[in-house]
């Protein structure tokens, strides 16, 4: 699910068997079986060129506004090829010049809750609401580091109010359905599965709810995850998304080794900007801690 500016890259497709038999024996490092891989996204060469021509502006005479400007595009750009650290000082800056870009404080509300530092991920998404009530991503954004921060009652109330804006977005369904299985399993199918009526039945999305709705088995879940590609979709993309609600499938299952393997596969697609691939090394570090300390 992107919440960012697209990437144009196209990775070659290798199908893969079961893999049991030539895997490691470490579990950590095997593969789930019938997986697909891509060669993972990279950066467009026209993101160089922009960062290029963005550093020779900003040595240029300018305004606040337009230095503003500039600071928050090369944090977007930092951002989309994974340099969060950069992306993360520029939108800091773009801020000293106009602290009314509510789309910066989206930004590092979204990196403040990657590093789970929770308090700093509220105070931007709030200021970003504050500035515009109507913002697109950041009650999503504020609902899903709530999810992360165990406070699933107030995730509810954000990705409620997210999908009353889009009832026909698969993702905004899906991640009201997480947020909801935390407090009431069993209201969260009949939930989803209302919510699920309202979707487009031939969208890529839709597939999703099926499966977490148990009306669609895992292996025919993986059977259709490339199918269909549409004209602007990547594969990368796709598969960025599917190993990651994989993932948070098999944790509802209960199988945290084969959801770590998901969210690796996630991660090896290298879609920085999707949410799935922002908080699937979230999830990979919960999941190592919670085995190291059992």
């Amino acid at each position: 699910m992107q919440v960012r500016t697209s990437s144009a890259f196209i990775g070659a497709l290798l199908l893969l068997g079961a893999l049991t038999g030539c895997a490691s024996q470490n579990s950590f490092n095997q593969l789930p079986d019938n997986v697909v891989l891509a060669e993972p996204e990279r950066a467009e060469f026209r993101y160089e060129i922009e960062l290029a021509r963005i550093a020779q502006m900003l040595g240029e005479d300018l305004t606040q506004e337009q230095r503003a400007e500039l600071y928050y595009r090369r944090g977007a750009l930092y951002d989309a090829v994974g340099l969060r650290t950069l992306a993360r000082m520029d939108f800091t800056r773009a801020l000293e010049y106009n602290p009314r870009l509510a789309d910066a404080y989206n930004f590092l509300g979204i990196q403040y809750t990657q590093l789970e530092e929770f308090d700093y991920a509220y105070e931007a998404f709030d200021s970003a609401i504050e500035l515009d009530p109507e913002h697109r991503y950041a009650y999503l954004n504020r609902g899903i580091a709530e999810y992360y921060d165990a406070r699933t009652e107030l995730s509810q109330e954000d990705l409620e109010y997210h999908l009353e804006k889009e009832p026909e977005d698969p993702y905004r369904v899906i991640w009201l359905f997480l947020a909801e299985y935390e407090n009431d399993p069993e209201q969260a199918q009949i939930s989803l599965e209302e919510n699920a009526e309202k979707l487009d039945k031939s969208e890529w999305g839709y597939q999703i709810t099926q499966l977490y709705a148990d009306k669609l088995s895992k292996e025919a879940f993986l059977e259709r995850m490339t199918r269909n590609l549409g004209d602007s979709e990547k594969l990368t993309e796709r598969l960025c998304e599917a190993y990651f609600y994989l993932g948070k499938y098999m944790q509802i299952k209960g199988d945290q080794l084969e959801a770590m393997n998901y969210f690796k596969l996630a991660l090896m697609t290298n879609v920085y900007e999707f949410v799935e691939h922002r908080y699937a090394s979230v999830e990979l570090t919960r999941i190592r801690h919670a085995l190291l300390n059992r």
